[in-house]
C-alpha cells in the first residue's frame, strides 16, 4: 500500500514538474515554404534558444512573449523539448500567397467590375488555405469561409466600422444639404470663382490642400462638396476623383501635423532603438526630428502635388484621362457616368432656400470638429502616457508634451505629437455626427422640410453610400486574406537579397513599398512591414561605406517607405483610399483607377530616377526637387494635349 502511494506521489510530482516547464509555440495558421517567419513562444522560464528539427534557433524577448524566426520546408515539426506544445501550421509555397490580390486586380482591370473580382480574390485565398488544411472538401468550405471569417472579421474591426459610419454619415449630410438647397447655395457662390473648367479644377485642388490633416476627411468632404460644381462645368468624374485622390494622401504624407504621424513616429522610434542596440551608436535626433528631416526626400508626394497643379493650370491631359475629359466636354456628365444614380434624387425641394450657409455650416463643423477631436483625443492619450512615465503634469498636459527627454519643444512639434497620438476615427465620428445633427436642426428650424421628410432624406443619403461600402468591406476582407497568407512577408523575402549596395536601398525600398501597397491595398500595412526592416538596414549598410552619409540614407529610406506606399495605393484598385475617392466623387471605380494610373506611374518614375536615386548619391534635395519639378512641367507641356 505504501509502495503504491509513493509511486502515485512520484507520478504527480513528475506531472506537475512537466506542466511547470511546459512551453507553447504559437505558429501562424499559414507559413510559407522556406520563408523566414516570426513565431511567438510563450514560456514562464527564461529562454535563449529552442531546438527545432535539429537546428538551434535563437529566441528573443518581445514584451510578454518570446519571438523566434523559423524557416520550414514542410510541416514535419519536432522540438527537442518534449514539453513544448504547438499546433502544426499549414506550410504552402510562397507564390500562392500572391494569387488572391493579383487575381482580384487583373479581373477588376479586365472586366471593369470590382465586386465580383474582390470576392473571387478572397475565395482563391480561402480555398488555398482550405485545400492545404482539408483537401478538396476544404475548397468547398472556403466559399462559406469568405463570409463567416474574412468578411465578418473585416466588420469586427472598430477602425473599419468607424470608416463605414463616417462614410454613410457624410452621405446623409450631402443628401440633406442638397435637398435643403444649401449645396445649390454653395454652388451659386463658388461659381463666382469656378467660372470655367480651369478655375473649377483649381478650386477643388486648393480645397484638397486645405484639409491636410486627414486623408479620409479630405477625400470625402472635398469630393462630395465639389462634385455638383464640377458636373456643371463639364469636368469629368474621373478628373475630379484624380484631383481628390492625388491631393488627399500626398498632402497628408508631407504635412507636419496629420493623423499619420503617430504610427510613423512609433516605427521610426523603434527603428532608432534597433540601430542603437545593433550598431552601438547614439542618435541624438528625436523621432519627430527624423521625420521632419525625411520630408526633404519625400519626392513622390511633393512631385504629385506639383504635377496635379501643372495639369490643371495648363489644362492638358494624356492617356485615358484625355479621352474622359473630351467625352465630358462633348456630352456633359450623364447619369450613366455616375456610380450612385440615387444622386439624381438630390434636387432641392420646392420651398428650399438656396442659402449657402445651410451647407457651409455643417461642412465647416465636420472639418473643424475633426481637428478639435484630434486635439482632444490626442491630449487625452498624451496625458495617460505622460502619467505612466512619471512626467510632471502640474503645469498641464500641453506644457508637458515633448519634454520627456528634457528641454523645451516648439509649438508645432507639440501639436504634431498631440495629433500623432490622437484617435482619428473617434474624431471623424464625433465631427460627422455633430455636422449631421446641425444639418437636421437647421433644415427643420427653417421649415424647409418636416421631421419625417428630413429623416427620409438622411436614409436616402445613407443608401447612396452602400455600393461603395460593400467594395470597402470586400477590399478589407481581401487584405485579411493576404495577411493570413503572409503575402507581404513573401514579397519582403523575395526582394530581401537585393538590399546590398548603399544607393540601392532607398530605391528598392520605394519600389518594394509601392508593390506591396499595390498588392495588399494598404499603405498602413506596408509601413508596418517595411519600416522595421529598412531603418536598421539602411543605417548599418551606409555606416560601413565612407562614401555615403548614414543619416542622409536613413532619411531617404524612411521617406521612400511612405512615398512608395502612397504610389502603390494610387495604382491599386483594391486600395481603400482609392475606393473612397471613387465613392466621394461618384466616379466608376475602375474608370478612376484606369485614368489615374498613368499619371501616378509617370510621377513615380520621375520620383525614382530623378529623386530617390540621385539623392542617395548625395545630390542636394533642393537641386533634385528643382530638376524633378521642371521635368514634370515639361512632360505636361509636351506630352499632354490641350483639352
Amino acid at each position: 500500500m505504501l509502495r503504491n502511494f509513493s509511486a502515485l506521489l512520484l507520478f504527480f510530482s513528475l506531472t506537475i514538474g512537466q506542466v511547470g516547464l511546459c512551453q507553447q509555440v504559437v505558429f501562424p495558421e499559414v507559413i510559407l515554404k522556406d520563408i523566414p517567419t516570426d513565431v511567438q513562444v510563450q514560456s514562464e522560464k527564461t529562454l535563449n534558444f529552442l531546438v527545432l528539427n535539429g537546428d538551434t534557433i535563437e529566441v528573443k524577448k518581445a514584451g510578454e512573449v518570446y519571438v523566434m524566426k523559423v524557416q520550414l520546408s514542410n510541416d514535419d515539426i519536432h522540438f527537442e523539448n518534449p514539453n513544448i506544445s504547438f499546433e502544426k501550421p499549414l506550410v504552402i509555397p510562397g507564390w500562392l500567397s500572391l494569387l488572391p490580390p493579383l487575381i482580384a486586380i487583373v479581373l477588376a482591370l479586365i472586366f471593369k467590375e470590382v465586386l465580383s473580382s474582390l470576392f473571387i480574390g478572397i475565395f482563391i485565398g480561402a480555398a488555398t488555405i482550405g485545400y492545404y488544411g482539408g483537401g478538396i472538401s476544404g475548397i468547398f468550405a472556403a466559399f462559406f469561409t469568405v463570409l463567416d471569417h474574412y468578411i465578418l472579421n473585416a466588420l469586427l474591426d472598430t477602425g473599419h466600422i468607424s470608416v463605414i459610419l463616417f462614410s454613410v454619415i457624410i452621405g446623409a449630410i450631402v443628401a440633406l444639404i442638397s435637398k435643403n438647397g444649401g449645396m445649390q447655395g454653395v454652388v451659386n457662390r463658388l461659381v463666382k470663382f469656378a467660372t470655367n473648367r480651369k478655375s473649377g479644377m483649381l478650386t477643388s485642388y486648393f480645397l484638397g490642400l486645405a484639409i491636410f490633416f486627414d486623408d479620409y476627411a479630405n477625400t470625402l468632404v472635398v469630393g462630395n462638396t465639389m462634385r455638383p460644381i464640377t458636373d456643371r462645368l463639364k469636368i469629368s468624374r474621373q478628373k475630379l476623383a484624380y484631383i481628390v485622390d492625388s491631393t488627399a494622401a500626398p498632402i497628408a504624407a508631407v504635412a507636419f501635423i496629420t493623423t499619420w504621424i503617430g504610427a510613423e513616429l512609433t516605427y521610426i522610434s523603434d527603428g532608432i532603438s534597433k540601430i542603437e542596440l545593433q550598431q552601438g551608436v547614439v542618435i541624438d535626433e528625436s523621432a519627430y526630428g527624423i521625420f521632419v528631416n525625411s520630408l526633404g526626400y519625400s519626392f513622390y508626394p511633393v512631385f504629385t502635388l506639383f504635377f496635379v497643379f501643372f495639369m490643371l493650370y495648363k489644362q492638358r491631359d494624356f492617356g485615358p484621362m484625355y479621352k474622359a475629359e473630351k467625352k465630358a466636354i462633348a456630352e456633359g456628365i450623364m447619369a450613366e457616368a455616375t456610380t450612385n444614380k440615387e444622386l439624381e434624387e438630390f434636387e432641392p425641394v420646392k420651398n428650399a432656400k438656396m442659402k449657402a450657409y445651410n451647407a457651409i455650416v455643417p461642412v465647416f463643423i465636420v472639418i473643424a470638429g475633426t481637428f478639435i477631436g484630434l486635439l482632444v483625443t490626442g491630449l487625452s492619450s498624451a496625458h495617460a502616457e505622460l502619467l505612466a512615465n512619471g512626467v510632471d503634469l502640474s503645469n498641464g498636459t500641453w506644457a508637458a508634451v515633448g519634454t520627456e527627454g528634457g528641454g523645451e519643444v516648439g509649438f508645432f512639434r507639440k501639436l504634431g505629437i498631440v495629433i500623432g497620438n490622437a484617435d482619428s476615427y473617434l474624431a471623424l465620428l464625433w465631427a460627422s455626427m455633430t455636422g449631421l445633427a446641425v444639418a437636421i436642426i437647421m433644415t427643420i428650424a427653417q421649415r424647409i422640410m418636416n421631421l419625417k421628410e428630413t429623416m427620409d432624406t438622411v436614409v436616402m443619403g445613407i443608401n447612396t453610400m452602400m455600393p461603395a461600402v460593400v467594395i470597402l468591406i470586400l477590399a478589407w476582407s481581401l487584405a485579411g486574406v493576404t495577411e493570413s497568407l503572409s503575402t507581404a512577408e513573401y514579397l519582403k523575402a523575395f526582394f530581401g537579397s537585393d538590399f546590398s549596395h548603399v544607393w540601392v536601398i532607398p530605391a528598392l525600398t520605394f519600389v518594394l513599398s509601392a508593390f506591396i501597397a499595390f498588392s495588399t491595398g494598404s499603405s498602413w500595412s506596408t509601413m508596418a512591414l517595411m519600416y522595421p526592416l529598412v531603418i536598421p538596414l539602411s543605417f548599418a549598410v551606409a555606416s560601413a561605406d565612407p562614401n555615403f552619409s548614414e543619416m542622409a540614407i536613413l532619411y531617404n529610406t524612411i521617406a521612400s517607405v511612405l512615398a512608395g506606399s502612397v504610389l502603390g495605393d494610387h495604382c491599386s484598385p483594391i486600395s481603400d483610399t482609392t475606393i473612397l475617392s471613387s465613392l466621394a466623387t461618384s466616379c466608376d471605380h475602375i474608370e478612376h483607377v484606369r485614368t489615374q494610373m498613368p499619371y501616378a506611374l509617370t510621377v513615380g518614375a520621375v520620383a525614382l530616377f530623378v529623386g530617390v536615386i540621385p539623392a542617395a548619391f548625395g545630390v542636394p534635395s533642393l537641386v533634385v526637387f528643382g530638376v524633378g519639378i521642371l521635368l514634370l512641367y515639361l512632360i505636361v507641356h509636351f506630352v499632354g494635349k490641350k483639352v
